[in-house]
């Protein structure tokens, strides 16, 4: 069975997209975060437009499942 990506309701500090992300990975939210803002920094901003694209296009969790 694969699991699908969504936002997470509970775990986000500014969208959920970090904490879906290690949902989906089933590893910490904050290892997830850590890496997102240091590639965003080597990238030149190119991770952050790809973030908030994900962000506008991955679903949020449904509320029975957290």
């Amino acid at each position: 069975m694969h699991k699908k990506l969504y936002l997470s309701r509970s775990d986000r500090m500014i969208t959920g997209l970090c904490g879906g992300v290690a949902e989906w990975l089933g590893t910490g939210a904050g290892l997830v975060r850590v890496l997102t803002a240091a590639a965003a920094l080597f990238s030149c901003g190119t991770v952050l437009v790809i973030y908030l694209l994900a962000s506008l296009v991955v679903p949020k969790s449904p509320y029975g499942l957290q």
